[in-house]
């Protein structure tokens, strides 16, 4: 549940595991400003947030936008955060959040899926890489050029997981608010991007047109079954504060226990929008006023680094389309930098493979927590070498 003690008022850490940084940490030396909203009773803020969240993913969702359910929320909870709301989402909520898509990812996934990627794993890798080295050289160039420090900028145009990113950041010299906005600020682009362009370029309908059933016939012992696994994987992720464990996890927990048979994954309609919700609400109440100023300087060079890199993905996009016969949107989704949870909701909601896109998309956030570190390193000693 959303906390709404004095001290849960502000911004919380995001797990690194359970309590790790992002962007809310930024703020979290002092309270974010006062805004219209913040006279409020908490209990009234909430349920501003709650009928915004409710009104905006309800026209995104009859407008066939897909994602809407993720984006609704997100959008609403900036508005709000952005006129002094000081609300957050609790983390055990957001680990339950993460736990959840790690299932809808590992849903998609069989012995034949396996075997499509073990069968495409150079184009896969060749493909991440591509990724992760254009999202390094504009790191580079951003810390050449004196916009951001060298560790900064490299954690900030890392196209992967935005907690772990952050949380690595941190560890590494980074600065994590500037990651924290950066990293966040990519996640809106990307998240609303990729539904905009699956909504008009490929004119992919989510939303009312699916015929969503909220309330499905649930076999519940199947969805105890696949709660308990996700949960009880997540709480270990969180215990030894693995980044990005908190969805990775449970995905790998829960796509061995599908496919070896022991479990069918229930996740109902009902449960998955609230999922949806808590994330978009993680992820919007931490742009704060506060923080958009103190990037305010940097702004255009972050925008446009953003905007160069989806852009550098689209065109890997096109390469998997027209070389290797992908359906584009398929491409387009699996080859968007992130974030992984936005692309599993946008892809759950669209006719594409979202085995193939969510294979892609777990490489790669993978092979940047591996990587990242020595990238990051490696730049900052060329930056100070001039």
């Amino acid at each position: 549940m959303p906390s709404d003690s004095n001290n849960e008022d502000r911004p919380q850490p995001e797990p690194k595991g359970a309590d790790a940084a992002t962007v809310s940490e930024a703020a979290a030396s002092a309270l974010p400003a006062p805004g219209l909203l913040t006279p409020l009773p908490v209990l009234l803020r909430w349920v501003i947030l709650f009928i915004l969240s409710f009104a905006i993913a309800g026209g995104l969702f009859f407008a066939h936008i897909p994602g809407a359910l993720l984006l609704g929320p997100m959008v609403a909870a900036i508005l709000v955060a952005t006129n002094g709301a000081r609300l957050s989402v609790h983390r055990y909520p957001y680990i339950f959040a993460h736990s959840l898509i790690g299932c809808i990812i590992a849903r998609s996934i069989d012995l034949g899926t396996l075997a499509t990627v073990a069968d495409d794993w150079v184009i896969f890798l060749a493909i991440v890489l591509s990724i992760i080295g254009a999202s390094s050289l504009f790191g580079y160039l951003m810390a050449k050029a004196d916009v951001l420090p060298g560790t900064t900028a490299i954690w900030g145009t890392s196209a992967g997981a935005a907690s772990a990113m952050v949380l690595m950041a941190e560890a590494h010299g980074g600065d994590p608010r500037l990651v924290a906005f950066m990293q966040y600020l990519r996640v809106a682009f990307v998240a609303t991007g990729a539904s905009l362009v699956a909504a008009f370029v490929f004119n992919a309908e989510g939303g009312a047109t699916k015929a969503v059933i909220w309330f499905p016939e649930t076999d519940w012992r199947d969805l105890a079954l696949t709660l308990a696994a996700a949960l009880a994987a997540a709480s270990v992720a969180a215990r030894f504060r693995i980044p990005a464990g908190t969805m990775l996890l449970p995905l790998i927990v829960t796509t061995t226990l599908h496919v070896m048979g022991y479990i069918t994954l229930q996740l109902p309609e009902w449960l998955l929008a609230l999922g949806y919700g808590v994330i978009g609400w993680r992820i919007g109440l931490s742009f704060t006023r506060r923080i958009l100023r103190h990037a305010a300087g940097a702004l255009p060079q972050i925008v446009g680094s953003i905007l160069v890199l989806m852009a550098f993905c689209g065109g890997m996009a096109f390469l998997l389309w027209s070389l290797h016969d992908i359906d584009p949107l398929t491409a387009y989704l699996a080859t968007s930098p992130g974030g992984l949870d936005s692309i599993a909701i946008i892809a759950a909601t669209t006719p594409v493979d979202m085995s193939f896109i969510m294979a892609l998309q777990t490489m790669r956030l993978i092979l940047i927590i591996l990587i990242g570190p020595p990238i990051s390193d490696f730049v900052a000693r060329r930056v100070a070498k001039g």
